[in-house]
């Protein structure tokens, strides 16, 4: 262990919960400055299992998805707003796809076994209704077919 890990290790046993957030709020800009984007999307993809651990994943997502609309679903306040200005974007694009690639599956894993077996194929009904209908938003009729082809691929090799 290095003398900066016992150094913050001591310091942090020493702070209060409140003094945590603060140093947190504080340094994170500083923390993230020269660090691009896919840096730190990998370090986020990387840290939230570690983050996630001991939380009951069935009550923490309604809570964490209000906080990502914030207060008026534009994005410049709660979670999303704090989340793009650290992924160095105002529209958190990129933080966007990282929840869809790792953290929405992973949330199906974690909670879909969770729901009795006759309500898993209603929920499943609406996640992919969801694919379909907004993974196609905009896209041109032979772009549709191949989204469709590929979910379809995807269906087939999982049966």
């Amino acid at each position: 262990m290095s003398i900066m890990e016992r150094m913050m290790g001591l310091m942090m046993e020493r702070m209060s919960k409140e003094d945590k957030e603060t140093m947190m709020d504080s340094m994170m800009g500083k923390f993230f400055a020269d660090i691009t984007p896919e840096e730190k999307q990998k370090m986020m993809a990387e840290m939230m299992p570690k983050m996630m651990e001991g939380m009951n994943m069935m009550e923490m997502m309604p809570k964490m998805m209000g906080m990502m609309c914030g207060d008026g679903g534009d994005g410049s306040s709660g979670m999303q707003g704090m989340m793009g200005k650290m992924m160095g974007s105002g529209s958190g694009h990129q933080m966007q796809e990282m929840m869809l690639t790792t953290m929405m599956p992973n949330c199906i894993q974690m909670m879909l076994p969770a729901i009795d077996a006759e309500k898993r194929g209603e929920v499943a009904t609406g996640i992919v209704s969801a694919l379909v209908e907004k993974g196609t938003a905009g896209m041109s009729h032979e772009q549709r077919t191949a989204f469709r082809k590929t979910l379809d691929e995807a269906l087939k090799q999982k049966a």
